[in-house]
């Protein structure tokens, strides 16, 4: 091993390439080795896009926001900033604030308990997504698109 290696932290695999524990090689890039995440239990890899995931952003209220980006909420659980498909008169995109998911701080000032989200549970999962139809959601300026996206 060279000593540039152990001052990464990196170690040669069976391939003879050099990537950190966890991580597997998986070819070159733009001329550069590319290490991969490997997930032991599953046998996965989790392979990283060379170019990032970039969000539209857009103007709410004065302030730059992002687009499609479902975030923790004010007067509920999540909120989210939508395109509504329309122009201002100006030209620019028209943004729509979307509040979804039950309570959220106005929920515990009125002394009410807010509701978990147990999507790790299939059962509640699919009765959810039974019950509220989600598979006939399809406008994003909606509230109940986006608490099916995250169900």
């Amino acid at each position: 091993m060279k000593l540039k290696d152990i001052y990464e932290g990196k170690k040669k695999g069976a391939d003879g390439k050099a990537c950190w524990k966890g991580y597997r090689y998986a070819g070159t890039e733009d001329g550069k080795d590319k290490c991969v995440a490997v997930s032991e239990t599953l046998g996965l890899a989790i392979w990283e896009h060379s170019e990032p995931v970039i969000f539209q952003e857009a103007e709410y209220q004065g302030r730059k926001v992002k687009l499609n980006k479902p975030m923790r909420g004010d007067t509920k659980k999540f909120k989210v900033y939508v395109n509504t498909g329309k122009k201002n008169k100006d030209g620019t995109i028209q943004v729509k604030k979307v509040n979804f998911g039950h309570g959220g701080t106005s929920a515990k000032k009125a002394g009410q308990k807010t509701m978990r989200i147990r999507k790790d549970n299939p059962g509640a999962r699919a009765s959810f997504r039974a019950r509220h139809k989600c598979d006939q959601k399809k406008d994003k300026t909606t509230a109940g698109y986006w608490s099916c996206k995250k169900w």
